[in-house]
Parts: structure tokens; sequence; C-alpha cells
């Protein structure tokens, strides 16, 4: 089943895109909760974070390290949140796993 970011990855819809190689893409969140807020989706389509498989922890591993290297060039050297939802109860809408990084501003917790 397509989802939203399937047909972003494939350029069917726009999006702000920050940055792309063979393995993930990065853009700009289409409702920000933060002044910087992107995403960083796989372009293997892994449904929810319970679905990542043995073979899916290099491509894990890359997702993380992309997040942390674009948080850094955007700014947000003074930190920042990576959130990966999961599921409905978890606030997952888009069924492929994707990580939410939001930074320059204060985050609190607990989230909501």
């Amino acid at each position: 089943m397509d989802t939203l970011f399937d047909k972003i990855i494939r350029r069917e819809i726009p999006a702000k895109i920050i940055y792309e190689d063979d393995q993930v893409i990065a853009f700009h969140d289409i409702a920000p909760q933060a002044p910087v807020h992107f995403l960083v989706v796989p372009k293997k389509a892994i449904a929810t974070l319970a679905d990542l498989a043995q073979e899916d922890v290099p491509l894990a591993g890359h997702i993380l390290y992309t997040a942390q290297r674009l948080a850094k060039e955007l700014g947000c050297e003074k930190g920042f949140r990576v959130v990966m939802n999961c599921n409905e109860d978890g606030g997952q809408t888009v069924y492929h796993i994707h990580l939410h990084v939001l930074g320059q501003r204060q985050m609190t917790w607990p989230p909501g």
C-alpha cells in the first residue's frame, strides 16, 4: 500500500527536500512543531518500528546518523529531539517509519 512518503520518494508530490541518498530522504515537516522540524524517511517501506527486522539494523543506524548530521547543519547545536511514533496509540499516522527531528527551541517533558 502506497503512503504519502512513498509518493514523496517517487517525486509524485512535492516536499522541501533537504537531503537524499540511496537509503533515505529527509524533508521539512509540513506542519512544523519547532523552528527546525524535518523528517528522515527510509526509502525501504517498513510500516512501523515494530516491523523492523534484524536485516534493517544498518538502515536504522543510517537514519539516526543522518538525523544528527542534518540537525547540526540546520543549527541545532544546543540540542534537538528525535521522535519515532509506533502504531496508532503511539501517535503514528503514516505507516512508513520516519524519524521526526525538532530543534531550535526548548523542549519540555513530558511532550504531551
